[in-house]
């Protein structure tokens, strides 16, 4: 839900007379903002089971009461986002959730800022940044589109597939944002072509096209959103299990190939109504790459970091393997020689896939690939998001909020697992239309059974929300479009929504419970 554009009551160019006039606040939002303090009084003042937890005392209700704090504030969009994701930084200490002290919860609650999943995405969105400087994103959707084909049944999977594989690397939003010029350059030509007639029909497949791979897409590596980066961190963190780059991949990557599909029939039931042959589709392509010239030195340059970073992150389990026994060796050494004791080191796989990803940033920066001002640019907000969330997960397990929460759970956690799984699918895509779907992910994965699949399960749905303009910020994108009516994307967004938790919880069973514990 964050990232929308605001929309101004002054038309462009009009001049500005005096100070604009307080923005009122409206009711609702009154609300919003009451809701969040009001429940964590509620919660932490009221007696409860919460508070008669044994061995954890008051710290489990105090947990509960942040996190509902969190949940409102992020589902009626108060503060933005990664403002909100900081509270556990300030109360946690205050309450005393970790049972340190306040200077021993204060180190607790910052450490997850540290976590080698900040540095991972970290890494991924200077990757993306550098893609997008150079237009290396661009010309690589430009090919994809030229190789599938021009009539209009494949220039739509084109787009669809184009979208997602950029989607597999860089946000979303960016991903929608670069995409909708792309998709907008087609559909004139098209219309040309057509005697100025619009495709509204057409047009609608195209821009809905560009938002649901976008957000699809995303879905397939541990750096195409934010939601993956909570998983992995929350699996690795709480139930000490690591996912290393490329078995993510195997788990993930598998459902966008069968989903992107499933939006090609869904759309095309759409854009089909115009009647539409082949057009000139092939001269846009082709004269949008003759407008970019040859491959840039920049864009050579990003290319390769980019693909020697992605084979070192494929290879990580070997790689990792052979480095280390050394590495742990130089750690002791170093631990020794400062006298601090002995320590037991792990290189963890994220530890591995951070380092590979902040050194292809680094490199990026010494090459001049990436400049200051594309580093400036980055949603620098995501990482502070991140690290609040893993600062929750961590308050919830320290507090014992989640042995209640699991104790309260076990009727849901002694149902079949395919009815575990299906629950959660429902209800994260049913979230996701409400709030972000980082906020989604972080509710779901603290309140669900942690059953490994279950969990997953819900990470996959919650980046299928493809109903309402505010579920995700490529859904606003191309809603300002003028070809997308909002009847038209709530009806085949439910269709989509159900085809995806449908499709999540047989994917999730049948095949990806089996590979995610390996």
């Amino acid at each position: 839900m964050q990232g929308q554009p605001e929309l101004s009551a002054t038309p462009p160019g009009a001049p500005r007379r005096g100070r604009a006039p307080a923005r009122r606040v409206s009711p609702l939002r009154w609300l919003g903002i009451a809701s969040g303090p009001a429940a964590a009084l509620a919660i932490a003042l009221i007696p409860s089971g919460l508070h008669a937890v044994p061995g954890h005392g008051h710290r489990p209700a105090y947990a509960a009461a942040v996190a509902a704090w969190m949940a409102l504030w992020w589902l009626f969009e108060v503060l933005p986002i990664a403002y909100t994701a900081c509270l556990p930084l300030v109360l946690f200490p205050l309450l005393g959730v970790f049972g340190r002290g306040l200077a021993g919860d204060a180190a607790r609650a910052v450490a997850p800022f540290f976590d080698a999943y900040i540095f991972l995405f970290l890494g991924g969105m200077a990757i993306g940044a550098a893609m997008e400087q150079w237009s290396l994103h661009r010309r690589v959707a430009l090919h994809i589109m030229r190789a599938i084909g021009a009539d209009p049944k494949r220039l739509l999977l084109g787009m669809l597939v184009a979208t997602a594989s950029i989607s597999l690397w860089i946000s979303n939003t960016a991903t929608a944002v670069m995409m909708l010029p792309i998709g907008l350059a087609l559909l004139a030509q098209l219309e040309a072509a057509a005697g100025g007639r619009r495709l509204s029909h057409f047009g609608t497949a195209i821009m809905l096209g560009v938002a649901y791979a976008s957000n699809v897409g995303g879905i397939g590596t541990k750096i195409g959103t934010g939601v993956n980066s909570i998983f992995c961190g929350f699996l690795a963190d709480k139930l000490h299990h690591d996912i290393s780059f490329l078995r993510y991949m195997a788990l993930a990557s598998p459902f966008v190939v069968l989903f992107v599909p499933l939006l090609w029939l869904a759309l095309w039931r759409v854009g089909k109504r115009d009647g539409l042959s082949a057009g000139h589709a092939r001269d846009v392509l082709d004269r949008e790459l003759a407008a970019m010239g040859p491959m840039s030195r920049g864009e050579k340059t990003v290319a390769a970091v980019f693909a020697l970073a992605s084979m070192l992150w494929i290879l990580g389990d070997p790689l990792r393997a052979a480095i280390a026994p050394q590495l742990q060796a130089a750690l002791r050494g170093l631990d020794a020689a400062l006298g601090s004791g002995s320590a037991a080191y792990k290189v963890q796989g994220k530890h591995y896939e951070a380092a590979v990803a902040v050194l292809a940033a680094f490199s990026l920066l010494a090459l001049r690939a990436l400049s200051l001002a594309s580093l400036r640019r980055m949603p620098w907000g995501t990482l502070v998001l991140l690290g609040g969330s893993f600062t929750m997960a961590a308050g919830i397990e320290a507090g014992g909020l989640s042995a209640w929460m699991a104790a309260k759970l076990a009727v849901v956690a002694e149902a079949p697992l395919f009815a575990q799984i299906g629950l959660a699918s429902v209800a994260t895509v049913a979230l996701s239309a409400l709030a972000s779907n980082t906020a989604t992910v972080n509710v779901a994965l603290n309140v669900l059974p942690q059953d490994l699949g279950v969990l997953f399960a819900a990470t996959i749905a919650a980046s299928c929300d493809f109903m309402l303009p505010a579920g995700t910020p490529p859904n606003a994108i191309v809603f300002g479009s003028g070809y997308v009516r909002l009847p038209v994307m709530i009806k085949t967004g439910f269709v989509l929504n159900v085809a995806a938790a449908l499709l999540i919880t047989v994917y999730v069973y049948g095949y990806a419970r089996h590979l995610i514990g390996g």
